[in-house]
């Protein structure tokens, strides 16, 4: 055989065999999103990730990697420092020009589009299970998340829950309708105390009066800016509340709570125990 018809054989297999190695190099995910993070470690894709932000705080072991900020305060030059092939996270995650930026790098930007209920959270299981080609976990998890929502036992009567979202006293909000929190409190059995307006607004005496809710809840770590159940019942208003009154101050981990992530069930489940 000729020489040169040997050495374009060799340059062939030399090209095919670089091919081979770049497709079945591991992905480079950064996840903007703590609910997508979870869901995907729960895929089986944990190992792919170099980088997430710093909702994604479930499992543990998210903890050691690097953190690229908080939602729209996330940098393009942050993430791109961990040199990812695909960034992952919702609608929400982040702005508009920071996500352009990414994919002006060159870099796979996938933003899906996150639906605060049962329906919404399966549904966003199954389009990351198909992007990362995961789809064969989706019924496992799918049927995980119907059994943990069995065990929600929802009280009698729907008591009034309103959630303080607080970081120190400076920073006190009440979530509304429409709110993720809002629908888990309703997949609880509960009714969100705040009405007659839509997202957050700023907490006052006032309207925590007219309110009077029968249940405070708080994301864990904002009840611990405030200084605890001690410091909270301090805030004006709230020792005027029934649940100032009774003490019914709930705390739970964010991530948990307004996730509707794979624990959604869970979240619900617990937070029904805590009101009933």
């Amino acid at each position: 055989m000729p020489k040169q018809i040997l050495k374009l054989l060799f340059l062939l297999l030399l090209l095919a065999a670089t091919k081979l190695g770049q497709a079945a190099a591991p992905a480079r995910i950064v996840s903007l999103s703590g609910t997508i993070s979870e869901m995907v470690c729960d895929l089986g894709h944990q190992a792919d990730l170099v980088g997430v932000d710093v909702t994604s705080t479930y499992p543990a072991a998210l903890a050691k990697l690097p953190k690229v900020g908080h939602t729209r305060s996330i940098s393009a030059e942050g993430v791109l420092a961990l040199r990812p092939t695909l960034i992952l996270g919702t609608t929400e995650s982040i702005k508009p020009e920071v996500a352009s930026q990414l994919r002006s790098a060159g870099v796979s930007v996938q933003l899906f589009k996150q639906e605060y209920s049962v329906a919404g959270t399966k549904k966003l299981v199954q389009e990351v299970a198909s992007l990362l080609g995961a789809t064969a976990q989706v019924p496992a998890l799918t049927k995980k998340l119907d059994a943990d929502l069995t065990k929600v036992q929802k009280p009698t009567k729907a008591p009034k829950v309103l959630f303080v979202y607080a970081r120190g006293t400076g920073t006190m909000m009440v979530a509304g309708q429409g709110t993720s929190v809002e629908k888990v409190i309703q997949l609880a059995g509960g009714q969100n105390a705040a009405v007659g307006f839509s997202d957050f607004k700023p907490l006052t005496a006032e309207a925590l009066v007219a309110a009077n809710p029968d249940y405070l809840l708080l994301f864990d770590s904002g009840l611990e800016s405030l200084g605890g159940k001690a410091g909270l019942l301090q805030v004006p208003g709230v020792a005027q509340t029934t649940a100032g009154r009774t003490g019914h101050i709930i705390e739970m981990d964010g991530q948990l709570l307004t996730g509707f992530g794979p624990r959604l069930g869970q979240a619900a489940a617990e937070l029904a125990r805590l009101t009933k």
